[in-house]
């Protein structure tokens, strides 16, 4: 008992100092405390704490990723998604950080990339070039039906 007390103490200033250089999640940190030597039960307690601290917060960490994944890797929504499921955070809280993108900014990012990919084509008939640009779209993660409904502005 003793020693796991003294190892929680141990963990808990390396964890707090990892969640302040950068922003992280609960699925992040109680990796890092595994990692550390700490057992689910210590780690669901320091994530309490860190919580409490406000050193961690899910949905903060969501709306930073979400702002990045789309001002600077030009992601739409199905592959932020998918990344942040992967990590493990539930629904609701992706749903938070989604509410930080304007619609108009999102609609301007899928057209802007269409036809960025659309001026790469060449030698290819409408048909082919419009099933390049739709699978792009789709890798960058934008919904096909935004997809469909505004791959007319692009061609």
């Amino acid at each position: 008992m003793e020693d796991e007390e003294k190892l929680e103490k141990e963990i808990v200033p390396l964890v707090a100092k990892y969640c302040s250089q950068s922003e992280h999640c609960s699925p992040d940190v109680r990796k890092k405390i595994k990692e550390l030597g700490g057992h689910s039960l210590m780690a669901e307690r320091i994530i309490g704490r860190l919580e409490k601290e406000k050193f961690l917060d899910d949905a903060r960490y969501v709306r930073a990723y979400v702002r990045e994944k789309f001002s600077i890797n030009k992601w739409g929504r199905i592959k932020m998604e998918y990344y942040l499921k992967m990590k493990g955070l539930p629904q609701p809280v992706i749903e938070i950080g989604f509410s930080e993108i304007d619609e108009d900014q999102y609609v301007k990012l899928l057209v802007k990339t269409m036809k960025g990919k659309a001026r790469t084509i060449r030698k290819a008939g409408n048909y082919e070039k419009m099933g390049q640009i739709i699978r792009f779209a789709q890798s960058r993660g934008f919904e096909p039906e935004l997809i469909h409904r505004y791959l007319s502005d692009v061609i």
